[in-house]
């Protein structure tokens, strides 16, 4: 249970940083979803009920060890995979993927929960495992984390397969793997890109040659890429203030709420604004990276190298299909972008963060 001596240990700075983040995305959507202009504040009010629903789970979980959870393993990678495959069945389809699930007035989008289940899973995986020494060593992991993948593909959720790729890359990477294992597996996936490519559903590999050349579908799959591209280079350095971004205020950006909130950032708020922003994300996975770094067992670190590989992979590819060097994949802004299941899912891996920061103590392995 939880010891009052812990709070010692409990991570101010991160906890405080998300919180500047999580205000900052609320007065970003504010202007995203044209709250003034209409006099309708939905989806501040909505994002305001996710950040508290978040922080209760957060505090709810730092009571408990998180070595309590190792135990219920089997039991969370049985329920999430059953999760998801009823979402095969009996989910809503949204943007060409077949992700949410009705419960009574909300819609919940159950990949951004499973991600946390598979690093919990995963990180109990590799610690029951020790060193990787070959590559038969890694069929139990590789297997572990592909029935997921294959299950989300099938949404066809290409974003949250990536995640789960970034996520299993991250753990391996810290688990104790032989460097020539880890890059004879890296080696492996990028000579499988072509066969990966095949089997994408063709709005996919539309968003992917869209990305190379925006041009070639202007008024297509290329649109969202074009429209961001504007929005942040009208920007420059000061911003267009707060509500006067054209791109955004006339609604030629699409999707800035959610997964385009950083063009909005970009636009209104200028470089100064985006600058801002991904320092505070640079602090926030610096101290993931003290959390995994200080934690008292392998368990602890594999679970904050975990967290920190979704974080950092989440950050990386919504800001770089904003400003087109990366693809379009639907994956939102780490406590920015609106969407009630990533921020209780993100408000989660938050807590499991300092969870293993508050009962650390610093070892070598």
């Amino acid at each position: 249970m939880f010891n009052k001596k812990l709070w010692k240990n409990f991570d101010f700075g991160l906890f405080i940083t998300v919180l500047f983040i999580c205000a900052f995305s609320v007065v970003v959507i504010s202007s995203a979803s044209h709250a003034v202009e209409t006099g309708s504040y939905k989806n501040v009010i909505v994002q305001l009920i996710a950040v508290l629903v978040g922080m209760i789970f957060l505090f709810f979980i730092i009571l408990f060890d998180y070595n309590q959870i190792a135990r219920l393993s089997k039991i969370i990678y049985v329920l999430n995979i059953l999760i998801l495959i009823s979402v095969l069945f009996i989910g809503k389809v949204s943007n060409g993927a077949q992700s949410w699930i009705h419960i009574g007035p909300i819609d919940v989008q159950p990949s951004e929960f499973s991600k946390i289940a598979l690093i919990l899973t995963l990180a109990n995986l590799f610690n029951e495992m020790g060193e990787i020494k070959s590559f038969k060593d890694l069929v139990g992991p590789l297997i572990h984390v592909g029935i997921p993948f294959i299950i989300v593909m099938l949404q066809p959720d290409l974003g949250t397969a990536l995640v789960f790729l970034a996520i299993f890359i991250g753990m391996l990477f810290i688990s104790g793997v032989r460097p020539k294992i880890f890059a004879g597996l890296i080696a492996m996936g990028l000579a499988m890109l072509p066969v990966a490519y095949k089997i994408l559903k063709p709005y996919q590999r539309n968003r992917l040659l869209s990305f190379i050349n925006p041009n070639l579908d202007p008024m297509g799959s290329g649109y969202h890429v074009i429209q961001s591209k504007i929005a942040i280079g009208s920007g420059m350095f000061w911003g267009k203030g707060l509500y006067n971004g054209s791109q955004t205020q006339l609604y030629y950006l699409p999707e800035a709420w959610t997964d385009f909130i950083f063009s909005v950032v970009g636009e209104e708020l200028g470089f100064i604004g985006a600058t801002a922003l991904i320092i505070l994300y640079a602090y926030m996975l610096y101290r993931c990276w003290k959390i995994a770094v200080m934690a008292k067992d392998k368990y602890g670190c594999l679970i904050a190298v975990g967290i920190m590989s979704m974080f950092t992979f989440h950050i990386f590819e919504n800001i770089g299909m904003t400003v087109g060097i990366m693809p379009i994949t639907g994956i939102p802004l780490p406590f920015m972008s609106y969407g009630g299941s990533s921020m209780v899912a993100n408000m989660i891996a938050l807590g499991l963060l300092l969870n293993v920061g508050m009962r650390r103590q610093k070892i070598n392995f």
